[in-house]
């Protein structure tokens, strides 16, 4: 059975090249946190007690998983947006459709109106309705008298 991390010494330890006598030099040092490792670079490493070589593998090590967290975090906020903009383009989308289908329904229902055969009751004591049949250009619908 693994054992549960209970101090900040045996978090460091996870890093490649750390042990538990540089886990203690870096906790020493302030340095209890791969984000501080990573801020204090080869130099700052040095300064807490460890040798060139194993504080620039120590560097290496912590900006390269630092590189990949950062790439996943890019790459889901990326993904997260393009789902978002997906949604609202087709929010954006069936709105326009259903507005465009209110104003053919309206356009069609005025139409309806204008394609019927007007008829006026006659005048001369027939019954029913007759149709206004128009007897020069003037008197047709679609000309317009100015």
């Amino acid at each position: 059975m693994a054992k549960k991390a209970t101090s900040k010494s045996e978090d460091l330890t996870a890093l490649p090249g750390v042990g538990a006598a540089t886990a203690k030099k870096l906790q020493a040092a302030g340095l209890n946190t791969a984000a501080k490792i990573a801020k204090a670079g080869k130099a700052g490493l040095e300064k807490a007690g460890l040798n060139k070589a194993s504080a620039a593998k120590l560097a290496l090590a912590v900006a390269k998983k630092s590189a990949k967290t950062t790439a996943k975090k890019t790459t889901s906020k990326a993904k997260e947006t393009a789902k978002k903009a997906a949604a609202s383009t087709k929010k954006a989308a069936s709105k326009a459709t259903a507005a465009g289908k209110k104003v053919a329904e309206k356009t069609v229902e005025k139409a309806k109106g204008d394609q019927k055969v007007k008829a006026v009751k006659s005048d001369d004591g027939r019954k029913g309705k007759t149709l206004k049949v128009p007897r020069k250009v003037t008197d047709m619908p679609w000309f317009r008298k100015k």
